[in-house]
């Protein structure tokens, strides 16, 4: 009789056990709009981010972050005509999410690496360098496949040689919005 009752007292909580687990996708894509704030410059780039993240845990993924900015340098406010400026970034790492049924807030750590190019008056010069980001952000499902990143706030560090000194550390700021595609389980 004690085994008839802890099996029913077994088989009617289970599904309220699987029913509080978060569902957690396989894999994440992101993509969308970013905007780029670099230093020392100080110049602002407009353009896109799309990482791929893994999930291995509940917790705990592998992220690869790709991203493109493009602008033109202004001096007192006013775009120079004749330079264009682009900033690519290959970055990858762990990504750490707390899961939730309204919203899942994460941060990660990334290293890679930045290329940046610059074409001043038909003259083209590019160059690449150690790149490293620190960021957190906040993802809200909307569905079982989808969710939507009002915000992903990025510190990313490279190393560029600037005005002949040898790997200076540039500090910039990113800052990306978009919608996050979830696949598997």
């Amino acid at each position: 009789m004690k085994k008839t009752i802890i099996l029913a007292v077994w088989a009617l909580l289970a599904p309220l056990a699987a029913w509080a687990q978060p569902e957690v996708p396989a894999v994440e894509l992101f993509g969308g709009y970013s905007y780029f704030r670099a230093n020392p410059e100080g110049f602002n780039l407009n353009g896109w981010n799309a990482s791929v993240t893994g999930n291995l845990t509940e917790w705990f993924g592998i992220e690869g972050d790709f991203s493109g900015h493009y602008g033109r340098p202004t001096w007192s406010g006013v775009p120079i005509d004749g330079v264009q400026i682009r900033s690519h970034s290959l970055l990858a790492g762990p990504k750490i999410t707390m899961r939730g049924p309204r919203a899942e807030p994460f941060a990660h750590f990334l290293i890679g690496a930045n290329v940046a190019s610059t074409e001043e008056y038909g003259v083209s010069r590019s160059d690449s360098a150690l790149a490293a980001v620190v960021g957190a952000g906040l993802d809200l499902p909307i569905g079982r496949h989808l969710a939507v990143r009002p915000f992903q706030v990025d510190y990313l560090m490279t190393r560029y040689d600037v005005g002949g000194y040898p790997d200076e550390r540039q500090n910039n700021f990113r800052f990306s919005a978009g919608v996050v595609f979830r696949l598997g389980r």
